[in-house]
């Protein structure tokens, strides 16, 4: 892990835990897996405040615990969990964008809580959207179950793991720590629960929902609580969806600007199709019949089965092999390929930014040494008809940046330069990790600044941070 990527886990704990929760999870993040007590001793912390920060970061997915082999239960960061905080506002935004309102609200406050049983998230939602409504008006807590159903049916939230039935019944003194399991066919299981009910507005202190006075309130023993009826059931957004469901817009988008709105449409459905039945890390969909896509279509979608063969067959013979064929059972079957789809986008991505930073001319070069894997200096200011001082420049300026590399193949093996190959080529998998370190320099830069800016205004300085279990809703980044 870079320091670039420790310094911005760094912020983003701070920023929404507190300085307490941020000592802890930066240290697991330096030095991996940890005791209890090492922690402790380690950070100078007190064992109590080191329990909570754990419980803290536990209860959002930041920290796993598993048993070593010596019976000690060990600590460790998930440190990929920590960044995607960055990302926070877009699973927000893309929930609205699909089920309105309720669906943002819904995966708003499971993300700021880690985790929530459904009855508790229904609730509360449906308090704050009847906040947000006219005087007299509510909102139903069915209305808002059914957005959370609709949800989980598309795997936006899933279950926690629990621990086993059978684990609590074996005779014997108890694990150090419990085994959490869940199976695939519950993860998406909702609990049929009838919650009647509506969304209750916030009175002051003085008045409840009645507007009897505070003192004439009957007092409630713990006795006549209502039992929870989905106790133990727990929902946690799942993040591996939404970076699915974005990798299918920007495949979706990628085909648009190739090729025209219809193929697009066609390589959306497929991708519909398969969202539930494919992994988010599969390297192919599921294959799909002609048939099968062409009943799927978009209602109104006016082209016929002829037309709908003729866009697929024109997809799989595109040189870019987002789609392939895989048979030719019903109709055709097609699939496709994520793997290279997404290996396109960063090519693209990386292409970009070569044109932005250093012109069209550089842009020109480094598409050439991808298009030709290798080249030598000569072949570069040929093929690319630049001048020779200009070329080796702009190889040179690429070469410092890494967006290029220099792979040497000696004729003899003493590496003398005179009876060397000195060969430009782009490792992409090399220049995109580059890149992404720069994004989170950048990231860094940004979420610092901003947690500057909002110190000044409040009129305190940054040293003490946000109490601890603040979670800086207001100015997340």
């Amino acid at each position: 892990m870079t320091q670039a990527e420790i310094k911005l886990c760094s912020l983003l704990l701070q920023e929404h835990f507190g300085e307490i929760v941020e000592k802890i999870g930066v240290h697991l993040v330096r030095t991996g897996s940890q005791p209890l007590r090492v922690i402790a001793h380690d950070t100078g912390t007190s064992l109590d405040q080191v329990k909570k920060a754990l419980c803290v970061l536990i209860q959002h997915n930041l920290v796993i615990h598993r048993v070593h082999k010596r019976g000690v239960v060990e600590y460790e960061a998930q440190c990929s969990r920590v960044l995607r905080m960055l990302r926070y506002p877009r699973y927000i935004y893309t929930a609205k964008t699909l089920y309105s309102d309720t669906g943002e609200l819904l995966v708003e406050e499971l993300l700021l809580n880690g985790k929530m049983t459904m009855s508790a998230v229904v609730k509360k939602v449906a308090d704050r959207l009847t906040e947000t409504m006219e005087d007299g008006k509510t909102m139903d807590y069915a209305e808002v179950s059914n957005t959370f159903v609709r949800l989980a049916d598309t795997h936006f939230v899933q279950r926690c793991p629990v621990v086993p039935a059978t684990e609590n019944s074996e005779p014997g003194p108890p694990p150090p720590a419990p085994t959490l399991v869940i199976s695939e066919k519950d993860m998406y299981l909702v609990p049929k629960l009838s919650l009647i009910g509506k969304g209750k507005r916030r009175r002051s202190s003085d008045e409840d929902a009645t507007g009897e006075p505070k003192a004439k309130r009957p007092k409630h023993t713990s006795d006549n609580k209502e039992p929870i009826p989905d106790d133990g059931i727990y929902w946690q957004a799942n993040l591996d969806r939404f970076h699915q469901h974005f990798r299918d817009q920007a495949i979706v988008s990628a085909v648009a600007n190739r090729m025209d709105q219809t193929s697009s449409e066609i390589v959306r459905t497929m991708l519909r199709m398969s969202e539930i039945t494919t992994s988010s890390s599969a390297p192919f969909t599921q294959p799909l019949s002609s048939n099968e896509i062409f009943r799927s279509l978009p209602v109104g979608y006016n082209i016929s089965k002829q037309v709908l063969d003729q866009y697929l067959t024109l997809l799989a013979d595109d040189p870019l092999e987002f789609v392939g064929k895989s048979g030719d059972s019903g109709g055709g079957m097609y699939v496709i390929n994520l793997h290279k789809a997404l290996g396109c986008l960063a090519t693209a991505s990386l292409e970009s930014v070569v044109q932005e930073r250093f012109g069209s001319r550089c842009a020109r070069i480094f598409r050439l040494v991808l298009q030709k894997k290798h080249l030598e200096q000569k072949q570069v200011e040929d093929f690319a008809m630049i001048p020779a001082k200009e070329a080796k420049d702009m190889l040179y300026k690429m070469l410092s940046e890494n967006f290029i590399s220099l792979q040497e193949i000696p004729k003899t093996p003493d590496h003398a330069p005179s009876r060397t190959f000195y060969l430009y080529t782009v490792n992409i998998p090399s220049a995109a990790r580059m890149l992404l370190h720069r994004c989170y320099k950048a990231a860094t830069r940004k979420v610092s600044e901003g947690r500057s800016h909002h110190c000044i205004h409040a009129g305190h300085g940054c040293r003490g941070g946000p109490a601890a279990g603040d979670r800086g809703d207001d100015h997340s980044p």
